[in-house]
């Protein structure tokens, strides 16, 4: 509160006149219903982070990367505002000091290279702070700055009980110097004066209560910013210029100053210190309230991997995330030196934040539809709240990007280097994070629109538990279907009434189906399809259904044969494939250590990480990541070995794991006396772009071991 107003005021009188107090008040409107949809999202989801959370829940990581780059990037140029107003404040307060005191004013205090020092000294210190302790802080710098500016408001109007009333009449007319046009472009230049409630909704992994107190926090901080703006703004144009003057040609004399200069003309040189004090007190709890939002914006990113990993670490004293705030404050910092054009990167702030807040609007409707359980908090009027309001975003946006064209310039080269970044450095890792995240949490699935499908081809009544059970596993009923195929295998020339074995044998296989769904609780749909070759036919299934995921199973793997019949219809499938050798006994709710041997390739990491993420949802499992070296191989090959364990580890599992590797020039004897009593989880050899075999070391390992065994073959 106060900033905006401060810089802004001027900007709007100039282009609109005293409609200002309209434009203000429109914006206000504009801000409640923002802060409403916003308010519900952060009830439904109390996470640090902002618009990029509740991005990430609901659109793809590629979205809601585009979503955090661009609001932490104009948070931090917020700041950095803020910061550069902090400074050129403080200076004009203290030569104010100075003269009042009657001191001649010091030669470096009229030199303007002290701004941007007193900036960055000022992020440094408030960067330190939040180092020191998490919270937002500042309650006395936010009581400073309310009592002067009702200081400000009461001295105003007492002005304006003793002048007459038709001067008061006066001062507001014309109303609307520029018509209804200056009045949307007031709007637009504005706006970002009541930028900050979001604030709240970043840091929501902070606060206390967040259902109640979230929504709460920004709809209470808007009525006290307008309560405190609308009133000062009408003593500003009816008692804060000279006679004869209207407050439009005195803003446009002097936009930057005019609440100063308006606050001496009715209050005296006391009105212009006030002032000074408010700017001082009000660009320092901007600048705090943006770099602590700022930093839990990159937090929560880098948690994601959307950013380097090193900015999710936190102080092991004071629970800080202490790189995030660092880098942060530095990019501000620089910022502050090395921007050329403060006002074209404002309106670009600006322009972001109308962009974001219209996503939010589109954001609270589908998580609106799609939740299963309905955020604590829920808008009135839905869905008028987040229409009117996304629309009125829109078109605000609309005009920022036509009034200033170098802020949509700023925007979408910030948004280009951003994207460059994420394509080389991010994207693997921040993929894999997701896909672990919605195995893990399946109403994300939900929340992004998805309903996946698993087909489970099954031939063996033996194998029925364990593959219903694997299969809810991968697809939970709640936010997928599990589709169980049987195919009657009967020639061409097939005659069911002179045999009617092939019939027999479905009809058992299928009352087995649903005697293991019904004892598992778990809903599943049947399909009984009749074909010569049971394995196009289920890759034509496959197909036809467009099944995300294929669970096989298959008793043995010890043919020494490639291109068998399952490794063709692996390579005839385009979904991800889960192979499961299991016996019938094997139940996978008694699974409690998980295998994986690492080659180093990587080519199935996408559904393991969905795999393991799922198994950890079921159950507490220990994942073990072995990965076995030639004996000559040297110290520094082992660590780096060691070390894209560790990363594996971080990147697939959220429960326990352990990493080991280990020397040996035999890897299948060690993998296999490894894997007793454990769930070992292979991938397949991928040939070339249709041909995917099992490969020796598979082989080798099923044939050495009896225990349950699976193999991943992802899509494509």
């Amino acid at each position: 509160m106060g900033g905006g107003i401060l810089a802004l005021a001027g900007v709007a009188f100039a282009t609109t006149g005293p409609a200002a107090m309209l434009a203000f008040a429109l914006n206000g409107l504009i801000a409640m219903l923002t802060a409403l949809s916003l308010g519900e999202m952060a009830s439904k989801f109390p996470e640090s982070g902002g618009t990029y959370a509740f991005s990430r829940k609901v659109l793809s990581i590629e979205a809601a990367f585009a979503v955090g780059w661009i609001v932490w990037f104009a948070s931090i140029v917020a700041a950095m505002l803020y910061a550069v107003g902090f400074g050129y404040f403080s200076v004009l307060l203290a030569r104010e000091c100075i003269d009042m005191l009657g001191y001649v004013v010091p030669w470096w205090a009229m030199d303007e290279r002290l701004v941007p020092w007193i900036a960055i000294c000022a992020v440094c210190m408030l960067a330190l702070g939040l180092v020191l302790k998490s919270g937002g802080g500042g309650s006395w710098a936010n009581a400073g700055k309310v009592l002067v500016f009702g200081i400000l408001i009461v001295g105003g109007l007492w002005s304006v009980a003793w002048q007459p009333l038709s001067q008061t009449q006066a001062s507001l007319r014309p109303f609307f110097s520029s018509g209804a046009v200056g009045l949307f472009e007031a709007m637009g230049f504005s706006f970002i004066a009541l930028q900050g409630f979001d604030l709240i909704a970043a840091v929501g992994g902070e606060i206390r209560n967040p259902a109640r107190n979230i929504p709460r926090a920004m709809v209470l901080s808007l009525i006290i910013a307008l309560l405190i703006y609308l009133p000062l703004l009408f003593v500003i144009t009816t008692v804060g210029v000279l006679d004869g003057q209207g407050i439009a040609d005195a803003a446009a004399e002097n936009p930057e100053g005019i609440v100063a200069l308006a606050a001496r003309n009715y209050l005296g040189p006391i009105g212009y210190g006030f002032v000074l004090v408010a700017a001082v007190l009000s660009m320092f709890t901007a600048l705090h309230a943006n770099l602590f939002a700022a930093s839990r914006i990159a937090l929560a990113m880098s948690r994601d991997h959307t950013l380097p990993s090193m900015m999710s670490r936190l102080s092991p004293r004071r629970h800080t995330p202490v790189y995030a705030i660092v880098v942060t404050a530095g990019l501000i910092s620089v910022l502050v030196i090395a921007l050329p054009n403060v006002a074209a990167a404002g309106a670009a702030a600006s322009l972001i934040f109308l962009i974001t807040f219209a996503m939010a609007h589109g954001l609270a409707v589908l998580v609106r539809r799609r939740s299963a359980i309905q955020p604590p908090f829920q808008s009135p009027l839905y869905p008028a709240v987040p229409v009117l309001g996304g629309l009125a975003c829109v078109a605000l946006a609309a005009f920022q990007g036509v009034a200033v064209p170098s802020a949509g310039t700023i925007a979408v080269i910030w948004l280009s280097v951003g994207g460059l970044l994420f394509l080389t450095l991010f994207a693997r890792r921040a993929r894999l994070k997701d896909v672990s995240s919605m195995a893990a949490n399946p109403e994300l699935l939900r929340l992004r629109g998805n309903s996946p499908l698993v087909l489970v081809p099954i031939a063996n009544p033996r194998n029925a538990e364990a593959m219903i059970s694997l299969a809810n596993t991968l697809v939970p009923a709640a936010v997928g279907r599990v589709l169980l195929q049987t195919v009657v295998v009967a020639p061409s020339s097939w005659d069911p009434d002179a045999d009617p074995a092939p019939v027999d044998h479905s009809q058992a296989l299928l009352r087995e189906l649903i005697r293991a769904s019904s004892k598992l609780d778990v809903p599943v749909e049947t399909l009984t399809t009749v074909s010569s070759d049971p394995m196009p036919e289920i890759a034509r299934v496959a197909k036809l259904h467009r099944c995300q995921s294929v669970l096989l199973g298959l008793s043995k793997i010890n043919s020494d044969e490639n291109d068998s019949p399952l490794e063709i219809l692996l390579g005839q499938l385009e979904s991800d494939v889960v192979v499961l050798r299991a016996s019938g006994t094997w139940s996978l709710s008694e699974t409690q250590k998980i295998l994986v041997p690492v080659a180093g390739c990587g080519g199935h990491d996408y559904l393991l990480a969905r795999l393991l993420a799922s198994f950890s949802r079921k159950q507490k499992c220990l994942v073990t990541f072995i990965r076995v070296l030639p004996r000559a191989v040297d110290a520094t090959e082992f660590r780096r070995a060691k070390r894209d364990l560790d990363r594996m580890a971080h990147d697939n599992v959220f429960g326990s794991s352990e990493q080991v590797v280990v020397k040996s020039d035999d890897p299948v004897d060690v993998i296999s006396k490894a894997s007793e009593g454990q769930l070992v989880i292979l991938g397949v050899q991928r040939i070339g772009p249709h041909r995917k075999l099992f490969g020796q070391f598979t082989r080798k390992i099923a044939r050495q071991t009896d225990g349950p065994l699976i193999v991943i073959s992802r899509r494509g």
